[in-house]
């Protein structure tokens, strides 16, 4: 599949920081960078622009807030690198303390909201905007907001904001290949902006959703190396990599990547495919009920599992 306006973004860093509270070593994120580079993705997520202030917890790691200097150093000495992205949530970000892209080691700002909360997404990608940022709202857990609001958004995001992209965030990994039909179709008839997509692989489905949006011709597209992300993960990025048949990208710098440093993180830090996110993901919910019980002592209690977040109404 080839079409030269399609943009990869690779989220491990970010969305692998809801693993392991963003504790990576820069000497890590410096090779993933390099490599992620090496093998031509577009953008490249390395982490959460939140304020110190409102999350005191020490074990947090420094990509859960992604200080300018902190992004500089694992960037140094990468020719050529890709497009430094970061992701802001509304209220949890300093904006006194941003300082114009023109000054600034990342070029994008990912602003990130439930439909709800559009409002003031706009406002904070508007001032991003101003500061010379590439701009994106991520609309979260579109599959539970799927009412009038939904098309309010949409046009909120088209009529109200500077943003280039606006992006479908299958949160929970619920929806199906006809579901992003429907939802991209829904998008087009209020948004004339680029639309991106960013699926989680709850029930296995996050590749062949990516694969539909690209159909639908969204072309901003989210994946991870080897999957890793927030409990059952994302798209993976040697697996999109290999399907977009764009001679810009090449799939080996990924492959080092995971033979070298993936396959023994994956042994600390779980994620992927695990039953109680795929039960999560059929029933449409978040999956933090999943990721507490894969921590305690019936970690493989699948089917009571299942019958006691039933039983709770949680669907």
């Amino acid at each position: 599949m080839f079409r030269e306006k399609i943009k990869v973004l690779d989220c491990t860093i970010r969305d692998g920081g809801l693993v392991n509270k963003h504790d990576f070593s820069h000497e890590f994120v410096h090779k993933c960078y390099a490599g992620a580079s090496a093998a031509g993705v577009d953008y490249f997520e390395i982490g959460y622009k939140n304020s110190r202030k409102l999350f005191p917890d020490p074990s947090f790691g420094p990509w859960k807030f992604c200080a300018d200097d902190d992004i500089r150093r694992a960037i140094d000495g990468v020719e050529h690198g890709a497009k430094i992205s970061v992701m802001a949530d509304v209220g949890r970000v300093e904006m006194d303390a941003v300082r114009p892209a023109s000054e600034s080691p990342y070029q994008m700002v990912r602003v990130a909201s439930y439909v709800k909360g559009v409002d003031k997404a706009i406002s904070m990608v508007n001032a991003f905007h101003d500061l010379g940022y590439e701009t994106c709202i991520n609309l979260m857990a579109i599959s539970r907001d799927q009412g009038s609001e939904l098309d309010e958004a949409f046009d909120q995001c088209e009529k109200e904001s500077h943003a280039k992209v606006i992006y479908l965030v299958d949160s929970f990994g619920a929806l199906y290949q006809e579901d992003i039909a429907r939802l991209v179709a829904r998008a087009r008839k209020y948004i004339s902006k680029e639309l991106g997509f960013h699926g989680h692989n709850n029930q296995q489905l996050a590749f062949s959703n990516t694969i539909e949006a690209v159909i639908r011709e969204v072309n901003y597209l989210d994946a991870s190396v080897y999957g890793m992300g927030r409990a059952a993960g994302n798209c993976t990025l040697e697996l999109l990599l290999g399907f977009l048949k764009n001679p810009k990208y090449d799939i080996r710098p990924i492959l080092d990547l995971i033979s070298h440093d993936f396959i023994p993180l994956r042994k600390k830090h779980e994620w992927g495919y695990i039953l109680p996110y795929v039960i999560m993901g059929q029933l449409g919910l978040h999956p933090q009920e999943a990721i507490a019980m894969r921590k305690g002592p019936e970690a493989e209690h699948y089917r009571e599992f299942y019958d006691k977040v039933v039983s709770a109404g949680l669907e």
